[in-house]
């Protein structure tokens, strides 16, 4: 054997077995905390899904993700944190729920977290500061539940002759029903209107909330920034339909799918960005070192078909202010 080929041969060797342990190295595991279900989170779930992409990692090729889904029992959030949590997941991402990132928050101080959530993350008790979070926590807020008083403002402005106006609330959900009940209240008060609150905890309670709405001779009901409703625009727009009850969500799908009006922030860009944060995470960046990122725009939407439908009249003020109007 010839002196060339005896080193060309001796560095293959040692080189082969660097070259395998690289490939040996588990990739960097996220645990995925949904309050809902895979289905119900479906265009969400793809969002996070392209910003975590955009951020350099794909699932299945250099990164693993691991779900975790409360199937809308909030209850059994904390306990499915801390499974994730003693899985030593690299990064815990919340997106679309407070609840579950304050289960989060509750079941680790060292693993990174990344929310999104319609509450104000200082009010919630998520973090101290948006621009310095400190800690092991940070995310970004789409707004939806600061947006539930608005749309009680919108519904006031097309129904004036209306002396009160429903919410629906989900009463499991604690931390935001408790939130939504006192913006909701402090902005009846300043329009001057009555304000009754229906509860829905399951698929299963939301029929009878619409009939109960029937009975109180309100003008229109507002649908609570809830994950549990913000995955059901669909079927919260099928039974409005069905009641005909002029309604405001938060969730664009809502309008879309033939609700009256959406009024809330980009969804799926406050997903795509908690993907994007996700990713940053991955590649090395502390929590406390990402400011929280607020949405910065709100988006109202008008189905007029449905308007026509409800023998609403919608004013020209209303709809110059849409952002989509469906016709």
């Amino acid at each position: 054997m010839r002196r060339r080929e005896f080193f060309t041969l001796v560095g293959g060797a040692a080189a082969w077995p660097l070259t395998a342990r690289a490939q040996q190295q588990p990739m960097p595991v996220v645990g995925y905390l949904g309050a809902e279900n895979p289905e119900r989170f479906g265009i969400r779930l793809t969002a996070f899904r392209q910003g975590l992409s955009e951020a350099g990692f794909d699932e299945g090729r250099n990164v693993v993700i691991e779900y975790r889904w409360a199937n809308g029992n909030s209850d059994r959030l904390p306990a499915l944190a801390a499974e994730l949590v003693g899985r030593n997941v690299t990064v815990l991402a919340v997106p679309g729920s407070g609840v579950a990132a304050l289960a989060a928050k509750g079941a680790t101080t060292k693993i990174p977290i990344v929310f999104e959530t319609g509450l104000d993350p200082i009010t919630a008790g998520l973090v101290k500061s948006l621009n310095r979070p400190e800690g092991n926590i940070t995310g970004i807020t789409s707004l939806n539940l600061d947006t539930a008083p608005k749309g009680l403002e919108l519904l006031r402005e097309l129904l004036p002759q209306a002396k009160s106006f429903a919410v629906l609330t989900n009463p499991v959900n604690r931390v935001n029903a408790a939130l939504i009940t006192k913006g909701m209240e402090a902005s009846a008060r300043g329009l001057g209107i009555q304000i009754h609150f229906l509860n829905a905890s399951a698929e299963s309670e939301l029929e009878n909330a619409f009939a109960k709405f029937a009975q109180l001779g309100a003008g229109g009901i507002v649908l609570g920034g809830d994950p549990s409703f913000n995955s059901r625009g669909r079927q919260l727009a099928a039974l409005t339909l069905k009641h005909n009850v002029p309604a405001v969500h938060s969730v664009r799908e809502f309008a879309e799918s033939g609700g009256l009006m959406s009024y809330g922030g980009n969804i799926k860009e406050s997903h795509r960005q908690a993907g994007i944060y996700t990713g940053r995470v991955l590649k090395g960046e502390k929590p406390a070192n990402l400011p929280v990122q607020q949405a910065t725009k709100v988006e109202l939407c008008i189905n007029l078909k449905t308007a026509k439908a409800l023998g609403l009249s919608v004013p020209n003020t209303l709809i110059g202010r849409a952002d989509e109007v469906i016709e």
